[in-house]
């Protein structure tokens, strides 16, 4: 299973886990609970993980570029909350390490699949 993929199943995990378990996954982010903020960013990551998985070429190029942005901001929202005093550092520096994880693997995915293009080209 290639980086894409595992990102987009793992949005899809996250995305049911908010929905379902809202207080839970709130608190698990250092957030006093917030269901419906907690339920738009599950709805966000689900929306996204799926589109990602149905779509192929250029569509899914797309959205893998769109899924780094939306976790490069949620990164720099981390490490801005860090700054602010507003989550703790051990909490805010992990925040910040799985977004800028999911950055590090859609940019794997879509260097993976440039290399595939390149062999097969050849």
């Amino acid at each position: 299973m290639n980086s894409v993929t595992s990102l987009a199943l793992g949005r899809i995990g996250v995305g049911v886990a908010s929905l379902a378990k809202p207080e839970l996954v709130a608190t698990s982010m250092g957030q006093a609970s917030s269901p419906l903020l907690t339920q738009w960013f599950g709805s966000r990551e689900i929306a996204l993980g799926t589109l990602t998985l149905v779509s192929s070429g250029s569509a899914r190029r797309n959205l893998v570029l769109v899924g780094m942005a939306v976790d490069g901001a949620d990164a720099a929202t981390a490490y801005a909350g860090i700054q602010a005093g507003q989550i703790p550092k051990q909490l805010g520096f992990g925040l910040v390490g799985v977004a800028g994880f999911a950055v590090l693997s859609g940019l794997l995915g879509l260097r993976v699949k440039k290399s595939k293009k390149t062999l097969t080209a050849a």
